[in-house]
């Protein structure tokens, strides 16, 4: 079931973005009711909703390399998956369709515009933000909170609905409107920009929100912009801007002097029951130093990616075992290896070998449900997912590092991640660059039917040749975050970002297969490659969007 509009969505902005129907019903309210927005405690209010309840969780997960169709035999999908996977223009509305993923952002950057100008009233700056009239007001960490969401809701919605940034061509691609202002006018009109427009004025909006962010008057600082959370960010941010320096040094800032001490304790949750509420529960824990932002959304992906709810596009074991977690790797062969690693799924007793069912079930994200009619047993779904963790930090550090050419820097916090994960009886290695490119440089490259955990990198900065210190160094790295993000929604970004290429394959049983083996084989049948070029690489505006005068991406 869709979610409550229980918020009346107060916003004219979000009439005009997401293409309501039925403006009569606003028109006969008070349009804006910010003037009632006039304390710190009112503003502070309003910035809970400036987080979105809309989640790119489940389509970016399916539109990535981590899944494989396994059958079309199979029963277990449904439209909207069957069009993520094939980067398909999305129809399907729901709590899980691009479109509420746009709505939800949009609102969300609405209320922040909402404080921010609540804010310029109290400082008595009202239409201009002056950071230091806001200062005299005592009002800049809530500033810093609004601002830190309007950006953050910004980038997301650039990184899925327009082309990734690239210094080449983002003055031309198509970006998404950025609303820095609560319209006054009914209908207002947007113009898309460019992706290099939008990624300059995040970049604004977080160089006033990082001088003073603050976790001054948060009661649960997890489930908002802390300090730590916003250098993560900053991180991030900078790491797709490609100002590698910053990336870095944000990064550092929110990791401290002993990462290592931060990072998630794998060891423990290895020991914990394997049962999918304790798990997905434990993964969440706003007392985990990993944990450094936690988000609410309406969302069915706990149940997708942890019963599962998918299974005709699965994270399959014939995947696993030649690409990410069980490969072959660094740190062990197929043999051996997988009995390296700390648990970071359920393991089935078996992989259904032979049939048309193999997924390997990820319990991170919980699936909560809340009943609004016990009786009827109907109500909404719900998630809890971390936004940014260290983990994840540690590892854009280390890619930061690379392209700086701070090879041992980036060694050593890639050597960090492995000694997280892997079991200390099992491998004692330190990673150096050396050690590193002599691993890398003789794993040969993916195709289809020979898969491994080497990719084709394609981006449009400048890494070097193939086989060289540089390229071996990233191969590391983005291997590591495909791991690390598998069934977070992450990968997508890094596909977009380094033009990997992603060829559509159908699987088939193999009943000669053992049971951590090839459990599948390579099938018949056509298939689809999403090229370095190909425009399916922004996710198409909704049909919604467009119609409220929203232009469309090339196709």
């Amino acid at each position: 079931m869709l979610k409550m509009n229980n918020l009346l969505k107060s916003t004219i902005a979000v009439i005009a973005l997401v293409g309501l129907t039925a403006c009569d019903k606003f028109l006969d309210k008070m349009p804006d009711n910010r003037a009632e927005i006039n304390s710190p405690e009112k503003i502070r209010a309003l910035l809970t909703s400036a987080y979105s309840t809309g989640t790119y969780l489940y389509f970016s997960e399916y539109m990535s390399d981590n899944v494989d169709n396994m059958g079309d035999d199979n029963p277990g999908t449904n439209r909207s998956v069957d069009q993520f996977y094939t980067w398909a223009d999305v129809t399907e509305v729901g709590n899980d369709s691009p479109k509420s993923f746009w709505e939800s952002g949009y609102e969300a950057i609405n209320h922040a515009n909402q404080a921010l100008e609540a804010i310029e009233k109290l400082a008595g700056c009202e239409g201009e933000l002056s950071v230091s009239a806001i200062e005299q007001a005592g009002l800049t960490a809530e500033m810093a909170e609004a601002l830190l969401c309007r950006a953050y809701n910004h980038f997301m919605l650039v990184n899925f609905f327009s082309l990734n940034y690239n210094a080449n061509t983002s003055d031309k691609d198509l970006g998404v409107p950025y609303i820095d202002r609560v319209p006054v006018e009914l209908n207002p009109k947007y113009d898309r920009g460019t992706v290099a427009e939008v990624y300059e004025k995040i970049d604004q909006d977080l160089r006033i929100a990082l001088r003073y962010v603050s976790d001054s008057y948060y009661l649960v600082p997890k489930y908002h912009f802390n300090v730590k959370a916003a250098y993560a960010f900053a991180c991030r941010f900078y790491l797709f801007y490609e100002k590698w320096d910053l990336a870095a040094e944000y990064a550092t800032k929110c990791l401290g002097s002993q990462p290592a001490q931060v990072l998630r304790n794998w060891q423990y949750r290895n020991g914990l029951e394997k049962d999918m509420d304790v798990k997905s529960n434990d993964y969440i824990k706003s007392s985990y130093d990993a944990n450094l932002m936690l988000v609410t959304a309406y969302t069915g992906f706990g149940y997708y990616m942890g019963y599962p709810g998918i299974t005709k596009y699965s994270h399959n074991s014939f995947l696993n075992f030649t690409e990410m977690h069980y490969a072959q790797n660094i740190w062990g062969n197929t043999e051996t290896g997988w009995r390296n690693v700390y648990s970071w799924f359920w393991e089935a007793p078996e992989w259904y070998s032979g049939s048309t069912f193999d997924q390997l079930v990820y319990w991170k994200i919980p699936y909560l449900f809340e009943y609004t009619d016990p009786v009827a047993r109907v109500g909404y779904a719900h998630a809890v997912y971390p936004a940014f963790t260290t983990d994840e930090t540690l590892l854009n550090r280390a890619e930061a590092y690379i392209m700086l050419g701070r090879y041992d820097e980036a060694a050593a916090d890639l050597d960090t991640w492995t000694h997280n994960l892997i079991k200390p009886q099992n491998f004692s290695e330190t990673l150096t660059p050396e050690y590193i490119h002599e691993f890398y440089k003789n794993v040969e490259y993916w195709t289809p039917e020979v898969p491994s955990i080497k990719k084709h990198l394609h981006p449009a900065f400048s890494i070097g040749g193939e086989g060289e210190l540089r390229e071996s160094m990233l191969q590391c790295v983005l291997g590591f975050k495909r791991m690390e993000n598998a069934a977070q929604g992450l990968r997508w970004l890094d596909v977009k970002r380094y033009g990997i290429e992603i060829t559509r394959r159908t699987l088939e049983p193999d009943p000669a297969a053992g049971q951590y083996d090839a459990a599948f084989k390579i099938l018949k049948g056509d298939v689809d490659v999403l090229r370095v070029d190909d425009p399916r690489r922004a996710m198409q505006i909704p049909p919604d969007i467009q119609t409220a005068g929203i232009a469309p991406n090339p196709r």
